[in-house]
């Protein structure tokens, strides 16, 4: 019999659950479906929260506390929990689901037989105005994800689908494809990018990845990500990730840099401080460059003073 999981991994938002599974007890779905909550030692009230979720009427709701802390972890717990169903969704806990969300995420998986779809994420802001310095260009870092009004298939990298919205038939985990542990995110901090990798392993491995925009879900951003030094730490973190654990080898280097990648993150300083303190447009987009330049250096000597070569 065919059966979709519906996973949320949560921490600390024990507030939000009761309006997010509502809404999943709401959607209607052509297959019968369980709401799975790993709970990643949340310290709030969530569990007293879930306890009373999982005694009302509607699509069952299942919890289990993961202790591994991190947003991998507790991915991979639910795709080990999900392993007896057709299907596997993911939706976050700072999400809403739209009304047809289930319909288009199962009429994609067995009626087109894609092995994984994805759909528009709106981001919705807690103010009315956005700051002079949130451009629209901003907004994918906060997890938006607009790749045009039909249905594609997804066959290169610039039109990507994230695990905040996702669904995947189970199968493919079925040869240990997990989440990468080494792009991990602990609590509310900022970084990660596992679901970056996974969806780069899935489009190298040939899997039918399909956009649907009706597969919709808001994404409710809190204040604390709405400062331009959160952008900074964001892309520092990822430049940092990036050389610490990408493969790419070079032929001279000076403590594990290349020359060129010094001389590109110069440029990109250079550039970047006259445009924030003129406060000009694009300024910070360019300092968010400039911060993934640093974090890649630094991100590839770690690398090498770890790999025990102190020479050139």
């Amino acid at each position: 019999m065919r059966f979709l999981t519906v996973a949320i991994c949560t921490y600390n938002r024990g507030g939000r659950l009761p309006k997010l599974v509502m809404a999943l007890r709401q959607q209607e779905c052509p297959i019968s479906f369980e709401i799975l909550v790993v709970d990643n030692n949340s310290t709030d009230n969530t569990q007293v929260v879930l306890d009373k979720l999982a005694k009302m009427d509607g699509p069952a709701v299942r919890f289990v506390k993961e202790a591994k802390q991190g947003i991998v972890h507790a991915r991979n717990r639910a795709i080990e929990e999900s392993g007896n169903s057709t299907y596997l969704a993911f939706i976050d806990d700072d999400e809403l689901p739209g009304s047809n969300w289930l319909n288009a995420a199962i009429d994609a998986l067995e009626r087109e037989r894609a092995e994984c779809v994805g759909g528009e994420i709106r981001v919705s802001l807690p103010f009315e105005e956005r700051p002079f310095w949130l451009e629209g260009e901003l907004l994918p870092f906060l997890g938006e994800v607009k790749n045009g009004p039909d249905p594609f298939w997804i066959t290169d990298s610039s039109t990507p689908v994230w695990s905040g919205n996702v669904a995947y038939q189970t199968s493919i985990f079925s040869n240990g494809l997990r989440f990468d542990y080494r792009y991990n995110r602990q609590g509310h901090v900022i970084g990660g990018g596992s679901d970056e990798i996974m969806f780069h392993t899935l489009l190298d491995g040939g899997v039918r990845i399909r956009y649907r925009p009706d597969m919709l879900i808001e994404h409710l951003v809190e204040r604390w990500r709405l400062k331009r030094s959160y952008f900074l730490k964001l892309h520092y973190k990822t430049g940092w990730r990036s050389g610490r654990w990408a493969h790419t080898e070079y032929g001279r280097t000076i403590c594990g840099i290349p020359p060129f990648m010094m001389n590109q993150a110069l440029r990109q300083w250079r550039k970047a401080l006259p445009m924030v303190l003129r406060a000009e447009r694009g300024g910070t987009r360019q300092a968010m460059n400039s911060a993934h330049a640093l974090g890649l250096i630094i991100g590839r000597f770690r690398r090498w003073r770890e790999s025990g070569k102190y020479s050139t």
